[in-house]
């Protein structure tokens, strides 16, 4: 793999909004390889693929970075800086750097010894969407090698605008950047929610969690478990999914939630009391944005003497869930009197780098729809994101590429 000299500066802005995608004669998906061009919902023709990027959110390694990299989450959204420095605090109690990138680091490492492992030779890349590396230096680096063939792999697992459509309006502004839009072909997995390498994480937290607030006296009839997700605009959640969930309150995005917590209560305590939260809201007062909010979830329950939260809209323990779980939904549940037991994200369990793995392999070998993992009611989800699929509620369309255009 090709080594870039040093940068001699710091950089501290994303890539600008692309003005365009490459589309091939014929062809219904941008920057596509053949076999997804023509925009099937999922791929059952093998794809021989150069390399893998895995694409991260970004964040902050130190206290000069906070604000550009806020500044880059927030970008066209007119956010003064004055509102950027009320999250700028949270990363500065712990010392200006999010930890998402050292658990990305780890993550790319143990995904490539996993792809080694199981017989695959493709090198990860790895680029983040709001901070170094971007991904248009991931991007340039992987053509620099000689790669032609991308599956990206983003970290995130469900379906609306923030976790799918805007990383594929990313990659499109990076491939625009780096010069590569006729050059590179980028294909993306398919949200990953219901492969069980992604739940049982979830599945073997929860009950460890049922069982440690058992023994600490607490019955499983004043056991509330939540689970918790970032919150989004209501409109959005409305947009997410390409019509999948018409008529259903908050789209895919809700729907494959609801799924992923029936399935792990359904296998570890149908009995005991759940419901879906959100945390994290960050919008103007007067939108309308999906609740209840996990706070006001806590100081509302009755009958109960112990809360299990499970951070299950997240991939691993980056800032929303150190901080807006672990300091304040604990402290909230603490303050009610209940006792509290936050659960694991997948992180780096080998449960979860397998399932990473497996969503590679069946892209490779083409895997029909029918026999990929899968465990929730819904699922398993699209290849090529649907037309209009996780559109935002306001603002333009930005160019987008693994999907119908």
């Amino acid at each position: 793999m090709t080594t870039l000299p040093a940068q001699p500066c710091h950089r501290t802005s994303k890539p600008p909004r692309a003005r365009g995608v490459h589309l091939e004669p014929g062809a219904r998906v941008a920057s596509a390889t053949e076999p997804a061009q023509s925009g099937p919902a999922h791929v059952t023709r093998p794809v021989a693929y150069d390399a893998i990027l895995l694409s991260g959110f970004g964040g902050p390694e130190g206290p000069d970075d906070v604000m550009p990299f806020l500044r880059n989450v927030t970008r066209g959204r007119g956010i003064p800086d004055e509102r950027l420095e009320e999250v700028a605090h949270h990363y500065l109690a712990f010392g200006g750097a999010s930890p998402i990138n050292e658990q990305n680091r780890q993550l790319r490492g143990l995904l490539e010894a996993a792809l080694a492992t199981a017989g695959i030779d493709l090198p990860v890349y790895w680029g983040n969407r709001n901070w170094e590396p971007y991904l248009d230096e991931a991007l340039a680096r992987a053509a620099a090698d000689g790669v032609h063939r991308i599956l990206a792999i983003p970290t995130s697992a469900y379906s609306s605008y923030s976790s799918c459509r805007q990383y594929r309006e990313d990659w499109a502004d990076a491939l625009e950047s780096a010069g590569l839009q006729d050059r590179l072909q980028i294909d993306k997995v398919r949200q990953f929610f219901s492969h069980p390498g992604f739940v049982q994480p979830f599945i073997d937290g929860v009950r460890e969690a049922i069982a440690a607030a058992e023994q600490d006296g607490h019955p499983r009839s004043e056991i509330e478990v939540l689970f918790s997700t970032h919150s989004i605009p209501s409109a959005d959640a409305a947009l997410s999914g390409a019509g999948q969930f018409d008529g259903r309150q908050g789209g895919a995005y809700v729907g494959q939630h609801l799924a992923v917590a029936e399935h792990v209560m359904a296998a570890v305590a149908p009995e005991v009391s759940w419901q879906l939260v959100f945390q994290s809201r960050s919008g103007a007062p007067s939108t309308p944005w999906l609740e209840p909010d996990i706070n006001d979830a806590i100081g509302a329950l009755s009958d109960r003497t112990a809360v299990i939260i499970v951070p299950s809209g997240f991939v691993s323990d980056h800032l929303e869930v150190l901080w807006d779980l672990d300091r304040e939904a604990c402290q909230t549940a603490r303050d009610a009197g209940l006792w509290v037991r936050r659960t694991p994200t997948p992180g780096t369990s080998p449960e979860f780098v397998d399932a990473l793995v497996d969503l590679v392999r069946e892209r490779l070998a083409g895997t029909p729809a029918a026999e990929r993992a899968n465990v929730t009611s819904v699922g398993p989800w699209f290849d090529v994101c649907r037309r209009g699929c996780c559109a935002k509620s306001t603002g333009p369309c930005h160019p987008a590429i693994a999907g119908l255009i």
